[in-house]
């Protein structure tokens, strides 16, 4: 989709949530090996994939 166009008499006005990504997620969690400062990363997709690279990180000594 290149675009989407409303056409109407009223402005559309409000919030949405926007849910963690996996794809994003996997690659924040491995750089995370790259220092020994405390990270925090909010928003993460409880999925089967995630919980691999977490038991991962813990076998590396990373405290997840």
């Amino acid at each position: 989709m290149e675009k989407l166009e409303v056409k109407g008499g009223n402005r559309i006005s409000g919030t949405i949530v926007i849910s963690g990504s996996k794809n994003a997620t996997l690659p924040i969690l491995a750089s995370t090996i790259l220092t020994n400062k405390k990270i925090i990363i909010n928003n993460v997709p409880v999925v089967k994939d995630v919980e691999t690279m977490a038991v991962l990180l813990n076998t590396l000594g990373s405290t997840v």
